[in-house]
């Protein structure tokens, strides 16, 4: 009859053995699983990755929640498109633009990633790609439009409310003490003055000037001098108007605009079905039922704050 003692240790060398081949089982699929991950695009080609600039150009971003689906930050948006240069199955990308504009410094993030980006770049306008949002498409290759998307309103906007005459209404007072005679410039508790007004007029036209320049230097010899000049005005155009002004390329469909990645990547295809796309993440985390990020943006959101937006 076997010892208590050495029954004990041969099971417990069992249950250590047992367990050990499980640990090794794990980290072998593990393995296996980053292996394939890598080797698997190699196997079915090359792809157009698929970005989706569906959203208002800003900083923060909004996070998901109950209310609202949220959209990434400048940040993400860049980290993402910077991502596709260490992706060798990636071989153009496709930036879709449904959005409105937003943040000037949002909107040059997001400008130097793509002009960062070491692959062909396609820009497709699909409903709204206006402001801010041109800005980014200004630095891909080629820019196909829906004839009826909008794009252009080319310039700088920052908006300021005055409340001083209802304030005086309803019989509040508001004394601000600053350390500078233009501290409190903005404020919507008093009219602005002429002076703090040309300061404003000077920002704008230096921001302006970035944005125009950035559209001449990309399009080049695409743009019709003339009218380039007449549209600087702010004004909204069609994708049919912007060709004309040679803001972009072509008219046509997401799927002109996904066959004409696919000829600048270089890869082959008789349909466009037959081209492999890999879509981006871009999208934020989720941020719980009431999305308190954007709760604490809302309430922590100065009343005089002001800033610069292509819009």
């Amino acid at each position: 009859m076997e010892p208590p003692q050495r029954k004990f240790e041969r099971r417990k060398s069992f249950l250590f053995g047992t367990a050990l081949l499980l640990i090794l089982g794990f980290f072998a699929l593990i393995l296996l699983f980053v292996a394939f991950t890598y080797v698997l695009p190699q196997f079915m080609g090359k792809c157009v990755a698929v970005v989706n600039v569906d959203m208002p150009i800003s900083v923060e971003g909004q996070p998901s929640s109950l209310f609202s689906t949220g959209y990434a930050g400048s940040e993400g948006m860049a980290d993402s498109i910077k991502s596709l240069n260490k992706r060798d199955d990636v071989a153009a990308a496709l930036f879709v633009f449904n959005s409105p504009g937003g943040s000037v410094v949002a909107s040059r993030e997001i400008y130097s990633a793509v002009k960062a980006l070491n692959k062909p770049k396609v820009s497709f306008f699909r409903e709204m790609a206006a402001s801010g949002a041109y800005y980014i498409a200004a630095g891909t290759d080629y820019i196909v439009s829906d004839p009826d998307a909008l794009t252009g309103s080319i310039g700088v906007i920052a908006t300021f409310t005055d409340m001083s005459g209802l304030l005086e209404k309803i019989g509040v007072n508001v004394t601000s003490v600053t350390s500078g005679i233009h501290k409190d410039i903005g404020s919507s508790t008093r009219p602005m003055k002429e002076e703090e007004l040309t300061i404003f007029r000077a920002l704008i036209q230096e921001v302006f000037d970035e944005f125009k320049g950035v559209v001449v230097e990309n399009r080049k010899s695409k743009l019709n001098a003339a009218l380039f000049e007449e549209v600087l005005d702010g004004r909204i155009l069609t994708g049919r108007q912007a060709k004309a002004v040679g803001l972009v390329d072509t008219t046509g469909s997401k799927d002109d605009a996904l066959k004409k990645a696919a000829d600048l990547g270089g890869i082959s295809y008789e349909s466009v079905d037959d081209i492999r796309v890999c879509e981006v993440q871009t999208t934020p985390q989720d941020a719980g039922l009431l999305g308190a990020n954007a709760i604490f943006r809302f309430f922590s959101n100065p009343p005089n704050s002001y800033s610069l937006n292509f819009r």
